[in-house]
C-alpha cells in the first residue's frame, strides 16, 4: 500500500516564523505572553506552555497586567486589531509582532482602501481571529462573509466602491465562486485575492492526492480554519477522510483492497506529528 504525503503539509512559513519567535524569546528568560494563542494547534500551544509562555485570551486579561513590566508579548501569527495593539502600547511592555507578513499586508490595505472611503467586504470566517484582526484596521464600514448563499443575497451601500479581500487560509475555489457572484451583479468592486499561495497551493495537491485515495487523513487542530477546509476538499471526493490532532485520535479501518492512503496537515501542524502519522499507518497497515 502507498502512502503519499501532500507537498507542503505542515508548517507554513508565517506559522514557523511566529513559532520560532516565541522560541527565540523563551531563552531571553523573560515572561513571554502570546495574545491568543500563536498559533491555532493545540500540541503546539501546549509545548509552549510547558516552557512558560502564557496566552492572553481578551483584552480584559491584557488590560489586568501590570504596566512597563520586565516581559514580552508577542502577537499572534493571525494578527491582532488596531486597538488591540494599541492597548499593548499603553502598557508599556516589549511588544513582537509575530503577525504572518501576508496577513500584514491584509491589514494596510483594507487601512488604506477604507480611508479612501471604499466599502470593505472581507471574506472569511467572522469568529477566527485573522478576521477579526483586520476587521480591526478598517477605518470606515466593513462587512464579513462566509458562504456563497450570502454572497448571492448580498447588497453593499448603494454609490459605494466595494474593495473585497479574503483570509489568507480560506477555500480558493469557493473565494473564486463568491467573486463571481460578486462580479455577475454589476457592483463597482475591486477584488484584492489576498489568500495565501501555500495555502492555494496545499488545497490543490491536497484534492489531487484525495481524487485517488482510498483514505485521506487530516492532521490539524479543531481549531484550525486552513485544516477544516482542507478537511472539507477532502471529503468531497474521498468518503474514507480522517480529521484528527494527534496519533491517539487516528482509527483508521482499510479495506484489505486499499491501495493508496493520502495524508495532508494544517498549515499550523509540527512535522513530528505529521511524521509520527506516517510511520504509524507504514507499519500497521
Amino acid at each position: 500500500m502507498e502512502i503519499r504525503l501532500v507537498a507542503g503539509a505542515g508548517f507554513c512559513f508565517g506559522v514557523k516564523r511566529a513559532v520560532d519567535t516565541v522560541y527565540e524569546q523563551i531563552q531571553t528568560g523573560k515572561t513571554i505572553y502570546t495574545y491568543g494563542s500563536i498559533v491555532n494547534n493545540e500540541v503546539v500551544v501546549r509545548e509552549l506552555a510547558e516552557q512558560g509562555v502564557r496566552v492572553i485570551e481578551s483584552r480584559e486579561e491584557l488590560e489586568k497586567l501590570p504596566d512597563a513590566t520586565a516581559g514580552t508579548i508577542i502577537i499572534r501569527a493571525h494578527g491582532v486589531p488596531w486597538e488591540v495593539q494599541q492597548q499593548m502600547e499603553r502598557k508599556g511592555w516589549e511588544i513582537i509582532d509575530a503577525t504572518c507578513p501576508f496577513v500584514k499586508r491584509i491589514h494596510r490595505t483594507v487601512e488604506k482602501k477604507s480611508s479612501q472611503g471604499e466599502h470593505i467586504l472581507v471574506v472569511g470566517s467572522p469568529e477566527h481571529p485573522e478576521i477579526q484582526g483586520i476587521v480591526g484596521w478598517c477605518n470606515g464600514p466593513v462587512e464579513v462573509l462566509e458562504t456563497v448563499e450570502e454572497a448571492q443575497k448580498y447588497v453593499p451601500p448603494e454609490g459605494k466602491r466595494l474593495t473585497v479581500v479574503a483570509q489568507t487560509t480560506f477555500n480558493y475555489n469557493k473565494f473564486q465562486h463568491i467573486v463571481e457572484i460578486l462580479k455577475k451583479k454589476g457592483y463597482n468592486v475591486s477584488i484584492v485575492n489576498t489568500i495565501c499561495k501555500a495555502t492555494e497551493d496545499r488545497q490543490r495537491e491536497t484534492q489531487e492526492v484525495a481524487a485517488n485515495a482510498d483514505a485521506m487523513i487530516v492532521i490539524g487542530g479543531k481549531h484550525s480554519s486552513n485544516a477544516t477546509k482542507l478537511y472539507e476538499i477532502c471529503r468531497e471526493v474521498c468518503d474514507n477522510t480522517y480529521f484528527i490532532q494527534t496519533l491517539d485520535d487516528l482509527h483508521l479501518e482499510l479495506p484489505k483492497s486499499a491501495r493508496l492512503v493520502g495524508i495532508t496537515a494544517g498549515a499550523s501542524t509540527p512535522n513530528k506529528l505529521i511524521e509520527e502519522v506516517q510511520n504509524y499507518v507504514r507499519i500497521n497497515f
